[in-house]
């Protein structure tokens, strides 16, 4: 028992190293080798995802959504934002239209979790590519960008791993109030604070590489590590639901592709936004303000 409980940690070490390397690669140079990097991964994504349904009865389209994660993948790597909301539209029409035609049971379950894997599986992850793109002046599709892009993916990273690192710790050694019993027994408040408060120090640490301020960088690390632990617990409740453990054995001793980026598919379209709205030269938040006083002198 000793044995295999080593050898699993062996596995997931290995593993780890292994997956955090070609990542880090892959998002260094950025343009091609990131988009290629991220439709294999999505491509195992999907399916994990569509076999997780399979198993409440379900039929969500394989097919659709990984046409999805293709079609969201080209215009956001070509800068086509314009087209977004009518490929957006026109994937809850497929999504019906895919169900019509095949005409299986149960109707509404199946657009509803082919919607969803569209969201999920597609449009959430496929953030990376946008945060990779900030600061970025053009496509750049056979050169590796150094960019403020760059930089911010990394920050998300080591906030992601930091969160996951300081959960495990802090909940073994300190864990006794069930953060969610139902959907995930081992989480614990004392865990997530843990996480929290860890999160918080490494993303402090990123004055040192970005662009951010130091109240930036906290503020954009508490955003970050609380996405990422709801991210966490919502694909827990999706196998939890479904009755499985881990979405796939893919990857020895991490489980699949979903059960690692988990965090990631919340945490980077939230820094994004935040990044995009609040650090990168302007603020939504004053602008609005600026806006609500503009009005209130117009009229009063």
């Amino acid at each position: 028992m000793e044995d295999t409980v080593k050898s699993n940690k062996t596995k997931r070490i290995i593993t780890g190293w292994i997956i955090s390397v070609i990542s880090l690669a892959c998002i260094c140079m950025g343009a091609i080798p990131l988009l290629l990097f991220l439709l294999v991964l999505l491509f195992f994504a999907a399916r994990e995802y569509t076999k997780i349904l399979q198993n409440k009865g379900f039929r969500p389209s394989f097919n659709i959504i990984y046409l999805s994660v293709l079609v969201y993948a080209f215009l956001i790597f070509f800068r086509r934002f314009d087209l977004m909301p009518v490929v957006l539209s026109l994937s809850v029409i497929v999504a019906f239209l895919g169900v019509l035609f095949r005409g299986k049971q149960p109707y509404i379950a199946n657009v509803a979790t082919t919607v969803l894997g569209i969201m999920y599986v597609a449009w959430l992850p496929l953030h990376l590519l946008l945060v990779r793109q900030i600061g970025s002046g053009g496509i750049g599709a056979f050169k590796i960008g150094i960019n403020e892009g760059l930089y911010l993916v990394i920050m998300v990273f080591l906030v992601v791993i930091a969160t996951d690192i300081g959960g495990y710790y802090f909940g073994s050694k300190f864990g006794k109030t069930k953060l969610s019993p139902v959907i995930s027994p081992k989480k614990t408040w004392e865990g997530a604070v843990g996480a929290t408060i860890f999160a918080l120090i490494v993303a402090s640490a990123s004055v040192f590489y970005t662009n951010l301020t130091l109240l930036q960088a906290i503020t954009g690390g508490f955003l970050i590590t609380t996405a990422s632990q709801l991210g966490d617990l919502s694909e827990s409740l999706i196998k939890r639901d479904a009755g499985v453990k881990d979405s796939s054995n893919i990857l020895p001793g991490h489980g699949g592709i979903l059960d690692r980026a988990d965090g990631f598919a919340f945490a980077l379209p939230v820094a994004y936004y935040y990044f995009v709205n609040f650090t990168q030269g302007h603020n939504i938040l004053l602008e609005f303000l600026q806006y609500a006083e503009g009005v209130l002198r117009a009229y009063f």
